[in-house]
């Protein structure tokens, strides 16, 4: 028995070497930035801050926490293919360095087909990596309204190699002490949202000053 394990531990050492000597892939985490100078983010509502007062919006509420210039390129109503059309414009132009990504809600509110939301998403994901920006990936899941929205949008953020925040509504929606009406958080949700963000951001956007 003691040989056995003798046997199974060097065999086992053995396979670490190797994977070492033959380069097998390791996990890593999302893609850190190489280009441009700006954090934008971009997406709907959520991003322009329809419900929040003056300056308590996710875009403000993360430039303070972060102590950083955060440009908000959100449009009320903006769904995948809307965004996609203003890409160009309100993103790649502005030397992209890192961006959060919010989209989605929309699509899934008017029931559009999911195939091709997560082709726009896709594209729109690629083409700012294409820059050599990092991005961060944030999630917007609808309860009775999912389709499985949450794998679908794991596995675009791993082939893109960015960072995802899943399910920023979880908990907030419906809930009428964190809601300004029926789809827009209050100050109270807006909050929570930056929290769950905050992290991923923060490990992107700071990366160099650590």
């Amino acid at each position: 028995m003691g040989r056995r394990r003798w046997l199974l531990a060097a065999a086992v050492a053995a396979l670490a070497i190797l994977a070492v000597w033959i380069g097998w892939p390791e996990t890593s985490g999302p893609a850190r930035p190489t280009a441009g100078d700006q954090v934008i983010a971009f997406g709907d509502s959520l991003v322009q801050g329809v419900g929040a007062s003056a300056g308590q919006d996710l875009v403000s509420v993360l430039s303070r926490r972060l102590r950083i210039p955060i440009i908000n390129a959100g449009r009320s109503g903006d769904t995948t293919a809307s965004a996609l059309a203003r890409l160009d414009g309100a993103v790649l132009s502005r030397r992209p360095r890192v961006v959060l990504v919010v989209l989605g809600g929309n699509d899934l509110l008017r029931r559009l087909p999911r195939e091709q939301t997560m082709e726009n998403l896709e594209t729109i994901v690629t083409r700012i990596r294409d820059r050599g920006a990092a991005v961060v990936l944030a999630t917007v899941e609808i309860g009775f309204l999912n389709g499985g929205e949450g794998e679908a949008y794991e596995a675009l953020a791993e082939r893109t190699s960015s960072a995802l925040v899943p399910d920023i509504f979880a908990g907030i929606l419906g809930r009428r002490d964190l809601m300004a009406d029926g789809i827009h958080p209050n100050d109270r949700g807006y909050a929570l949202i930056a929290d769950r963000i905050e992290p991923a951001l923060r490990s992107l956007v700071l990366d160099e000053a650590r």
